[in-house]
């Protein structure tokens, strides 16, 4: 991912967040999700408590899946963020949702253009990046789930439609093969 890309995810987080009625808190943390994981673990989410407050640095805290440098195995992070996203605050789902609604939205994107190819970028593969986006807008829905669970919903149908069907794996079968 290019840095236009990258800012442009950003942006496109915190745009999603503001239209479905995010406030500045939740805008600023969507803008800032990523920071943690991409940008220096535990420090960086201090000087974001520091500059932002400590309301945006534990949305920001609960959206991210590592802190450690270097970063734990694929499958662990996603068991564990999974576990920790089924209980999260109002403003960490809604934040959580944009994310990986605007990756989605992404990921159809960019398979209808270069096709298969593009599960070489996920270290879970087709498999495994499906359940992980399936299992996650599951762990998001509640009640009235807002419009951005329900579309990423739709659209992780979508991608297993047009790339040959739902994923036939689990963390289960992933585990017994290693």
């Amino acid at each position: 991912m290019d840095l236009g890309e990258y800012i442009g995810h950003l942006l496109g987080v915190a745009s999603l967040v503001l239209q479905h009625g995010g406030d500045e808190s939740e805008v600023i943390a969507g803008l800032l999700h990523d920071a943690v994981e991409d940008q220096g673990g535990r420090p960086t989410l201090q000087k974001i408590k520091r500059k932002f407050g400590t309301r945006v640095a534990a949305i920001v805290e609960a959206c991210s899946d590592s802190f450690e440098i270097p970063k734990l195995p694929w499958l662990e992070r996603k068991k564990e963020h999974l576990a920790k996203i089924r209980h999260a605050s109002p403003s960490v789902r809604l934040v959580c949702a944009a994310d990986k609604l605007h990756n989605a939205r992404c990921i159809l994107t960019d398979y209808r253009e270069i096709g298969e190819c593009l599960w070489q970028r996920f270290s879970g593969g087709r498999e495994g990046t499906l359940w992980y986006y399936r299992d996650l807008a599951e762990a998001l829905k509640r009640p009235h789930s807002e419009p951005l669970v329900k579309e990423l919903s739709r659209l992780v149908a979508e991608i297993e439609t047009l790339t040959g069907g739902p994923a036939p794996w689990s963390p289960r079968l992933a585990e017994k093969a290693t």
